[in-house]
């Protein structure tokens, strides 16, 4: 995948989908506001107007995938809804392995007083980050 323009990353989730964005160079990741789920519809053209309006030119999204490496029932909706985000953007969707991201996020924030009620939404967001950033790292 070239890493020519922003890439938006996404974790997604049942209830939220936490999203980090990419500088235009592709050295680091942001993470933005974790988008709280109203319907595959809404959420797919929720994505499209911020790929708009940030410049992405590529998705990358988190594969749920089984400790074994099998795919998932989870990795199942996942490809779905990234094909259908691909064919109504028209920009091309990419895959990562996220069976660490959540994990790891949640060490990271561990001791940061992270309020109860905001943490489940900061972790979907450190593991986008984290995702991108591993995949910005990998280049």
């Amino acid at each position: 995948m070239s890493t020519k323009g922003r890439i938006l990353a996404l974790d997604l989730g049942k209830k939220r989908i936490g999203l980090a964005i990419s500088d235009e160079l592709g050295i680091t990741a942001q993470g933005l506001e974790t988008l709280e789920r109203k319907g595959r519809r809404d959420d797919i053209e929720t994505l499209r107007r911020l790929a708009v309006d940030r410049g992405i030119t590529t998705f990358l999204v988190g594969e749920p995938l089984h400790m074994s490496g099998d795919a998932s029932r989870q990795g199942e909706y996942t490809r779905e809804f990234a094909g259908e985000l691909e064919r109504k953007t028209g920009l091309p969707v990419h895959f990562r392995d996220e069976r660490w991201t959540s994990r790891e996020a949640e060490r990271t924030i561990r001791g940061m007083g992270v309020a109860n009620s905001q943490r489940k939404a900061t972790i979907d967001r450190l593991s986008a980050v984290i995702l991108l950033q591993g995949y910005l790292d990998s280049q």
